[in-house]
C-alpha cells in the first residue's frame, strides 16, 4: 500500500494525511503574520538605503516584494471560496506551499544581499539583522509546516554564510554562525512543538473516535429500551410514550385510537411444544405485524402475547382495523415440522369519547379486551360507557368471590319437587345463595361462571355439598335431595374423591342423592363424564339431565349416558297451553318413557300448566306454582305439617 506524506512530515508518520485539515487550519491564522513581518520588515530596510541605493533596489524590487506579501496576505485571511475537499485536497494545497515559501525566501536574502553593498556600517547591521530576525519569525510563523521551515532556513542561512564567508567580514560570520545556530535550536523545538502537535491531533482523534462509538453505543442502548427484542415490535415504554405524543398533537376533532390485542390459545401451545417454539411463534407474528405497520397504525408487543395499537381515525376505523390484525394473526404458522393456529381478541378504546389521557385510553382498552375474552372471544370490542359498567362490576364480581369466605357467605336453599297426582313432596333441588358484604345477593347464573374462570369451582362445590350433607341429616329419609353439580367439577377427579369422602363421613344414604348435570358437562370431555357418572351411579346416587331441550343433548348421547331422571327446560311449561307445544311436550315425555327415564316439568306457573303436566305424562314437577325455594327451617315446617294434616 503506497503512503501519502504530507510536506513538512517525517515520512514515517504514515497516518500523517489524517491531520492534514487540521494543520492547513493552524497555518492559515500564522501564514498572514508572516507575509505582514516580511512587508514590514522589507520597507524598513528599503527606508534605511534610500539615500545610498539606486532607486531600482529602494522602490521597484521591494515594492515588487510586498505587493506579492499582501497579495498572498489577503489569500490566507480572507474566507477561501473553495472549501478543503478532505485530507487528499490538504495535502495538496501543503505541497504548493513549500516551493512558494523557498522562492519568496530566496527572493528577499538575494535583494537583503544585493542592497547589503551600498552603505556603512550601520547599513550592513541593519541587513544582518533583517536576515536573521526575519528568518527567525519565518520559521516560527511554518512551525505548522516543518519542512517549509527547514527549507526556508537551510536556503536563507546557507546563502546568507556563504556570503559573509565570501565577504571576510569576522564580525558578521559570527553573527551568521549565531544565527544559524540559533536558527537550529529553534528548528528543533519547532519539530519538537510539532510532534507534540501531531500527538494532540490523535489524541483529539482517539477521543472523537471514542465518542462516536460512544454515541453509536447509546443510540443502540436506546433503540434496545424502546423495542422488543424477540419480535423488533415496539416495546411498551415506546408504546406509551408515542400514545402520549399523539394525544399532545391531538385536537377535539381529530379521534385517536388506542387497542389491545391478545391471543387466544397461546399458552397451550407453549405448554405442548415448548417455550422454544412459543418464542418462534411470537416472533412470527412479530413479522406480520411489522409488516402493517405504518405512519397511521403502530403496532407494539406490550408483552407476553399481548400486542398494542394506536390507530389513527375513529372506532369504526379502529375496529376495522382490529378485525384485520386479528385475521392476520389467525393465519396459521409452520414451526418447523409443526403447524400452530392461535386466535385472537381485540378491545379498542377512542380519544377523546372514551378518555382524554393515555392511562385513561389504555385501562379503557383494556376494560374492552377483557369483555372480548369473556363474552364475545375472537372478536373485537369498542369501548362504551355501557361496557365499563359491566365490566367494573365484573371486576367487582371477582374480586369479592376470590376474597369471599364461602362457608360463611354461601348458603343452600331448597325448592320441592311434588308429585303431580298426589302433590306429596318426593325430593328436593339445593339451589345456592350468595350473599355478599360488598354486592348484595347474587345469582348463581352469575357467580358460577365466575367461579369457573378464577378456578375456585372445587372450594365452592365442596363447601356447598356440605351444607347440603348436613341438611339432608335433617330431612326425612324418604326425601330425595338434588345437587347441581357443574360440568367442570364433573370431570373433575380430585373435586369427585373429596365429594365421595365427605358423602362417606355423613349420615345421609347415598341412594337419596340425584345429581343434577347441564348438557354442556356431555360436551366438555364426554369420556371423563361418562367414567365420573358410572362412579357415582355404583354407589347407588342418581343422575338427573337438567334444562333438557336448551343444549346440545341428541338420542345418541342420551342413549349413552346412564340417566335416571329427564328435566324438562322451564321453557317448555310455557307452551303447555298451546296444541303444538303440548305435542312437543309429549313427545319428550315419549322420549324419556323410552328410555326408561322418570321426567320432571319445570318452571310450572300456573295451575293450567299442571295440569297440562299431568295429562302430558309427567309424574313429577317443580315451580313457583307449587312452592318457591326456601331454606331448611321452613322447609322441615312445610313437611311437618303437611305430615299433621296427612
Amino acid at each position: 500500500m503506497q503512503t501519502t506524506v504530507i510536506p513538512g512530515f517525517p515520512r514515517s508518520t504514515t497516518d500523517a494525511p489524517r491531520y492534514a485539515e487540521a494543520q492547513l487550519s493552524h497555518l492559515r491564522r500564522q501564514i498572514p503574520p508572516l507575509y505582514a513581518l516580511l512587508a514590514v520588515n522589507a520597507a524598513a530596510l528599503a527606508f534605511t538605503h534610500r539615500h545610498l541605493a539606486p532607486a531600482l533596489l529602494t522602490l521597484q524590487v521591494p515594492a515588487v516584494l510586498i505587493a506579492a506579501c499582501l497579495a498572498r496576505m489577503l489569500v490566507w485571511a480572507l474566507p477561501t471560496k473553495r472549501p478543503v475537499a478532505g485530507p487528499v485536497d490538504a495535502v495538496a494545497r501543503l505541497r504548493r506551499i513549500t516551493p512558494l515559501a523557498l522562492a519568496m525566501a530566496v527572493s528577499f536574502v538575494t535583494w537583503a544581499l544585493v542592497l547589503d553593498r551600498y552603505g556603512g556600517p550601520y547599513e550592513h547591521g541593519h541587513v544582518a539583522i533583517f536576515i536573521s530576525i526575519t528568518v527567525l519569525g519565518c520559521v516560527f510563523c511554518l512551525g505548522y509546516l516543518p519542512r517549509a521551515a527547514l527549507m526556508v532556513c537551510t536556503s536563507v542561512i546557507g546563502i546568507f554564510l556563504a556570503y559573509n564567508l565570501w565577504k571576510g567580514t569576522e564580525v558578521l560570520i559570527a553573527v551568521a554562525f549565531n544565527v544559524a545556530l540559533v536558527t537550529a535550536v529553534i528548528l528543533k523545538v519547532l519539530r519538537d512543538s510539532f510532534d507534540g502537535f501531531l500527538q494532540l491531533q490523535a489524541s483529539q482523534e482517539a477521543l472523537q473516535s471514542e465518542r462516536t462509538a460512544a454515541e453509536r453505543l447509546n443510540d443502540e442502548n436506546a433503540r434496545l429500551a424502546r423495542t422488543d427484542a424477540l419480535t423488533q415490535l415496539p416495546n411498551r415504554r415506546l408504546f406509551m410514550a408515542e400514545l402520549e405524543q399523539r394525544l399532545a398533537q391531538a385536537d377535539a376533532i381529530e379521534r385517536v385510537s388506542v387497542g389491545l390485542l391478545d391471543l387466544d390459545g397461546f399458552k397451550p401451545i407453549n405448554d405442548t411444544y415448548g417455550h422454544g417454539q412459543g418464542d418462534r411463534l411470537l416472533t412470527a407474528l412479530g413479522e406480520r405485524l411489522r409488516a402493517v405497520a405504518s405512519d397511521r397504525v403502530m403496532v407494539a408487543r406490550l408483552g407476553g402475547d399481548e400486542f398494542g395499537v394506536i390507530v389513527r381515525g375513529d372506532a369504526y376505523a379502529a375496529a376495522a382495523e382490529g378485525e384485520r390484525l386479528c385475521d392476520l394473526l389467525r393465519q396459521p404458522v409452520v414451526l418447523g415440522e409443526v403447524t400452530v393456529a392461535v386466535g385472537c381478541s381485540a378491545g379498542f378504546a377512542t380519544f377523546p369519547d372514551a378518555g382524554r389521557s393515555a392511562h385513561e385510553l389504555f385501562d379503557r382498552a383494556d376494560f374492552a379486551l377483557y369483555h372480548a375474552k369473556a363474552n364475545q372471544r375472537g372478536g373485537c370490542v369498542i369501548f362504551s360507557p355501557r361496557l365499563e359498567q359491566l365490566v367494573r362490576g365484573e371486576q367487582a364480581l371477582e374480586a369479592a368471590l376470590q376474597s369471599a369466605p364461602l362457608e360463611q357467605e354461601f348458603s343452600v336453599v331448597f325448592q320441592p319437587v311434588f308429585d303431580t297426582a298426589t302433590l306429596e313432596i318426593v325430593g328436593v333441588e339445593a339451589l345456592a345463595r350468595w350473599e355478599s358484604p360488598t354486592l348484595g345477593k347474587v345469582a348463581p347464573d352469575q357467580f358460577f361462571p365466575v367461579a369457573e374462570r378464577l378456578g375456585i369451582t372445587r372450594p365452592l362445590t365442596l363447601a356447598l355439598f356440605g351444607k347440603v350433607l348436613a341438611a339432608g341429616a335433617e330431612l326425612p329419609r324418604s326425601m330425595r335431595i338434588s345437587f347441581n353439580l357443574s360440568p367442570v367439577d364433573l370431570v373433575d377427579r380430585t373435586t369427585i374423591d373429596l365429594m365421595l369422602e365427605r358423602l362417606e363421613e355423613s349420615a345421609v344414604d347415598p341412594r337419596r342423592l340425584v345429581f343434577e348435570l347441564t348438557e354442556n358437562a356431555l360436551v366438555t370431555d364426554l369420556t371423563a363424564a361418562v367414567e365420573a357418572m358410572h362412579r357415582l351411579k355404583a354407589i347407588g346416587i342418581r343422575l338427573a339431565l337438567d334444562d333438557f331441550g336448551t343444549g346440545y343433548s341428541s338420542l345418541s348421547s342420551l342413549h349413552q349416558m346412564p340417566f335416571d331422571i329427564l328435566k324438562v327446560d322451564r321453557s317448555f311449561a310455557a307452551r303447555l297451553s298451546d296444541h303444538v307445544g303440548r305435542r312437543l311436550v309429549a313427545a319428550i315425555r315419549g322420549v324419556g318413557r323410552s328410555l326408561s327415564m322418570r321426567c320432571v316439568m319445570e318452571g310450572i306457573e300456573t295451575e293450567t300448566q299442571l295440569i297440562e303436566a299431568r295429562l302430558s305424562g309427567f309424574e313429577l314437577a317443580q315451580g313457583y306454582h307449587l312452592s318457591r325455594p326456601m331454606t331448611l327451617e321452613d322447609l322441615t315446617q312445610m313437611v311437618r305439617a303437611r305430615q299433621a294434616a296427612a
